[in-house]
């Protein structure tokens, strides 16, 4: 369903409803763009800062962050009907 200029006007949040999953996708791609913009503004990685360097849960995180990025890919290609 394309977005109208109504859509805009009065705001679109009320049509968009996200489930546990895709809030969880939101907040790792989040963690991950932070990560990835201290890495190259500061060479800080956090990941490792908070979990140590490619200790086994920072490499959980690591794959964590990549499959919610392919799963944002995902429901971008392949939206859900309403």
């Amino acid at each position: 369903m394309p977005i109208t200029r109504e859509d805009l006007t009065r705001g679109i949040a009320p049509r968009l409803r996200l489930s546990a999953i895709d809030w969880i996708a939101m907040v790792l791609m989040i963690v991950g763009a932070v990560n990835w913009g201290l890495l190259g503004a500061l060479n800080v990685d956090l990941v490792s800062a908070l979990f140590g360097s490619m200790t086994m849960i920072s490499r959980v995180v690591y794959v964590l962050v990549g499959a919610a990025g392919l799963y944002g890919i995902f429901t971008l290609v392949w939206p859900r009907k309403q």
